[in-house]
């Protein structure tokens, strides 16, 4: 555990420069003048690995080796507001740019561990994520695009997290190995959804009967025994006592703020829990309504803020022997700070994982592309166009997109913007839909255009034969059938 007021003698100099660099990209982050390029964070990035050499090289002492103090605070922050910056430049890809993303699963997976109520829907996708970035070190690895120390700097976070999400996993293996896996998804999904109506300001009785239905529901799967049966009819001793835990708090959670419900208010959390409660609820509103307008409003910088603040509480909620005894006391309060935490936290690594590799600087031609090309795309999907002249604001937008390119590029100032492969291929898509669906109505014209055109001819065959028919016996035999369907022939008579 860092010791967060200590800055050795021989690491002042360090952290005097980490603090500097913090403020540089502090201003950076403020400035919404211009608009954050990877030639402004590329300088910064050299000196941040300066420092951390200076670092390596004064903890080369093997009794020193696992020193940690308020440097590694410092440097932890720094690295999480660069990481931001590569992101709000568009280098996605870039080893620095995965530090938010780490510092955010380790987050999640600590809360996992401490509600120690999950699933794999909670581990799958954080797995996924971790791949995804041990193949990012990889290939910068390979490459030499990054310097040694950054990435030795984050395998370890990255080992460190791996390592974290094991243990989550090991610890439900029994349920996982049970065939039960549906029914601790439903039980967790029900806990949160509990959780979730419970946290809030106010809340009704009424918002309570559904969940109190979906639980009598599930209480009516267990067999006569209590026990919740795989398909194939095994019972596991350690996975029953995990779902039927986890059955007793969801009942205990419902009757607990079912007492709470009359004019229920933040009021009855402890005391000393209620500024995290409100701070909490707060950030929550304001992280579920980026979540919205991300894609208009947000530069990935913002999410810096958020994320401290989180950590101040998740810091003080945990440090304070006194907040830890309350908290192991009244265990509502816990579990819904404890909830509203991971929610945040949630909120906001789902925001990191939408930022695409497009530098702000593009994200309002990204944004006006990914509309047409989902507008073109229902078009499609709902039968098509009914005449060519429903394409003509289609095109005149991609046209006009089209014209802002400069030898295929696209150009702001005097500079070439990260994100240009997707942009174009963005645009291609869109006027690949566009000339699909108009070969579709063509098609479609001329198949309407044939079929009008055969009925017309087989009418006036029709006519035609039946001219034939009254006015050409005289030239002709007439062939005739007897009952027996024989042909004769007869000669033509002086009637006809």
């Amino acid at each position: 555990m860092p010791n967060s007021n200590i800055i050795p003698p021989n690491e002042q100099n360090i952290a005097d420069t980490l603090l500097q660099i913090r403020s540089e990209l502090s201003a950076l982050k403020k400035n919404r003048a211009s608009y954050i390029k990877s030639t402004d964070i590329a300088p910064i990035h050299e000196r941040l690995i300066q420092q951390i050499r200076a670092i390596n090289a004064i903890r080369a002492d093997p009794s020193l080796q696992h020193e940690q103090n308020k440097v590694d605070i410092i440097l932890d922050d720094v690295f999480r507001l660069l990481s931001l910056a590569f992101l709000t430049a568009g280098l996605n890809r870039s080893a620095p740019a995965t530090f938010a993303s780490l510092s955010a699963v380790q987050s999640l997976l600590d809360h996992l561990k401490e509600s120690q109520v999950y699933s794999d829907n909670d581990t799958a996708p954080i797995r996924t994520r971790l791949d995804e970035i041990k193949v990012i070190l990889a290939e910068q690895e390979e490459a030499g695009t990054e310097s040694p120390e950054i990435l030795h700097l984050l395998k370890t976070k990255l080992d460190v997290a791996s390592h974290s999400l094991k243990e989550v996993e090991d610890s439900m293996k029994a349920v996982f190995d049970s065939g039960l896996n549906d029914m601790l998804r439903r039980l967790v999904a029900l806990r949160r959804e509990i959780l979730s109506i419970g946290s809030k300001p106010r809340y009704s009785a009424s918002s309570l009967t559904p969940v109190s239905a979906k639980l009598a529901q599930i209480e009516a799967e267990r067999d006569d025994e209590g026990n919740f049966v795989a398909s194939d009819g095994k019972v596991n001793p350690e996975a029953q006592a995990v779902l039927n835990s986890l059955l007793d708090e969801c009942r205990n959670l419902i009757k607990e703020f079912s007492g709470a419900v009359t004019a229920r208010s933040s009021n009855d959390m402890p005391e000393q829990l209620r500024p995290f409660y409100k701070k909490l609820v707060e950030l929550k509103s304001k992280l579920e309504n980026l979540l919205v307008t991300h894609r208009w409003t947000m530069r990935e910088t913002d999410l810096y803020a958020y994320q401290k603040s989180l950590e101040e509480i998740d810091t003080a909620r945990t440090s304070d022997p006194e907040l830890a005894a309350l908290a192991k006391e009244n265990h509502k309060a816990s579990a819904i700070i404890l909830y509203l935490l991971r929610r945040c936290y949630a909120i906001l690594y789902k925001l990191l994982e939408s930022s695409q590799p497009v530098s702000e600087a593009l994200i309002p031609v990204h944004n006006q592309l990914s509309t047409v090309r989902r507008c073109l795309l229902e078009v499609q999907r709902n039968g098509g166009l009914s005449s060519a002249r429903e394409l003509y604001p289609y095109q005149m937008k991609l046209a006009s997109i089209d014209d802002m390119r400069v030898d295929g590029k696209f150009m702001v100032g005097d500079t070439i913007p990260e994100g240009q492969g997707m942009l174009n291929a963005l645009l291609s898509e869109c006027f690949e839909i566009c000339y699909e669906l108009k070969v579709e109505m063509m098609d479609r014209n001329e198949s309407g255009t044939n079929e009008e055109d055969n009925s017309i001819q087989f009418t006036e065959g029709a006519e035609d034969r039946e001219e034939e028919i009254c006015e050409g016996d005289d030239d002709e035999e007439a062939v005739e059938e007897d009952d027996e369907g024989v042909e004769i022939t007869r000669e033509p008579s002086s009637r006809d």
